[in-house]
């Protein structure tokens, strides 16, 4: 397999991570149908304003393949321990089953391991079961119910 790079996004990555994120959208929101305001550039300036806040683009051959985003979590639970949240995970239907999600998430793993995190969390969509075998398949548990209240 082809060494992935990792950096950080740019604003002029967004149209890609956007369009990427759109495509695999199964919750049934209507881009264009949410409030304006909501701006993607001023998102991604807050990240990158945020030391623990990451949106990073993966590249295969200097092409972009995938997206996701980590949020490093300090808390006060188990003695202080930090949490590395892992988000929007996408790769690029063409270049999907060829182990690229899983080297973007052991990578990840990583980072929140250089971070100084005890644990690593993530929540997938209910719908999207051939991703929760793939979270499994990489350590994961099911250990949690998620909820979401949507403002």
């Amino acid at each position: 397999m082809t060494e992935l790079a990792y950096r950080a996004a740019t604003p002029a990555d967004l149209d890609f991570i956007v369009r990427l994120l759109v495509l695999d959208d199964v919750s049934g929101v209507d881009e264009a149908s949410l409030p304006r305001g909501l701006d993607y550039a001023a998102a991604l300036a807050a990240i990158d304003a945020d030391p623990n806040q990451a949106l990073y683009v993966v590249e295969k051959d200097g092409t972009p393949i995938g997206t996701f985003q980590l949020t490093f979590i300090p808390g006060i639970m188990r003695r202080g321990l930090w949490r590395g949240l892992v988000e929007a995970v996408h790769v690029v239907p063409e270049e999907r089953g060829r182990g690229h999600g899983s080297a973007m998430i052991l990578w990840a793993v990583e980072a929140c391991r250089r971070r100084g995190c005890a644990v690593v969390q993530l929540t997938s969509n209910k719908k999207r079961l051939d991703a929760h075998r793939f979270y499994r398949r990489l350590g994961f548990a099911q250990s949690h119910e998620g909820f979401k209240l949507d403002l």
